[in-house]
């Protein structure tokens, strides 16, 4: 039985010949399998957590680096000096390896330090952020060298200075650690964190964008 027809402002409106009798008369839907919500996009991060990431880079680097100054001091030999007068002291032998023993030990240090770095900084914070990360990584590189130089050179300055103030003429005492023998070059061997860094989190990352087009 047919309905009616209503009737509007302008005049009578009739209804069409052709009416959906399918859901085939519906538009068709661009994705398989009918009416569906395409995947979700990988979020990208926002420039406020992009600026977290960077200051969390640059602390957990220094720290890193603090930390390499210890084990530098630790692990380095001291140069023996020998007290000559009230608070005058002279190199016990002029012809020891300790000034370069104690560069080797921190450019040693420097590559295992600016290693872990590299790795974990390209784990946690480059694969998901991408060049700002790495600029990030490779500046908290270079100031954990610095940090582990200062700390380094700090170790036991303070008893060091108080013995040779206390000391009689004849003792012998371990002055603390000089990079690069006290000389104002020493860039060469703080390089060796912001290196073994590049050299690690850029492998990794060449590693993963050849896996990514292999697959």
């Amino acid at each position: 039985m047919q309905a009616p027809p209503r009737h509007g402002p302008a005049g009578p409106v009739t209804y069409p010949d052709r009416t959906m009798s399918s859901t085939r008369d519906f538009p068709s839907s661009p994705w398989p399998g009918g009416l569906a919500v395409p995947p979700p996009s990988a979020p990208r991060p926002t420039s406020t957590s992009t600026l977290w990431v960077i200051g969390g880079v640059l602390v957990a680097s220094v720290l890193v680096g603090l930390a390499g100054g210890v084990a530098w001091a630790l692990l380095a030999p001291r140069v023996t000096y020998v007290v000559v007068s009230a608070r005058t002291a002279q190199l016990n032998n002029a012809e020891t390896s300790a000034f370069i023993a104690g560069d080797a030990w921190y450019c040693l240090v420097g590559l295992i330090g600016g290693a872990a770095i590299g790795l974990s900084g390209y784990v946690l914070a480059v694969r998901r952020n991408g060049p700002a990360a790495m600029a990030a990584l490779l500046a908290g590189s270079l100031a954990a060298g610095l940090a582990a130089r200062w700390l380094g050179q700090l170790w036991g300055r303070s008893q060091f200075y108080g013995l040779l103030a206390s000391s009689h003429p004849g003792t012998l005492l371990h002055r603390p650690l000089m990079l690069g023998g006290g000389d104002t070059i020493f860039w060469p061997a703080v390089v060796t964190w912001p290196l073994a860094t590049c050299v690690v989190a850029g492998a990794l990352a060449l590693f993963s964008t050849t896996d990514q087009r292999s697959v």
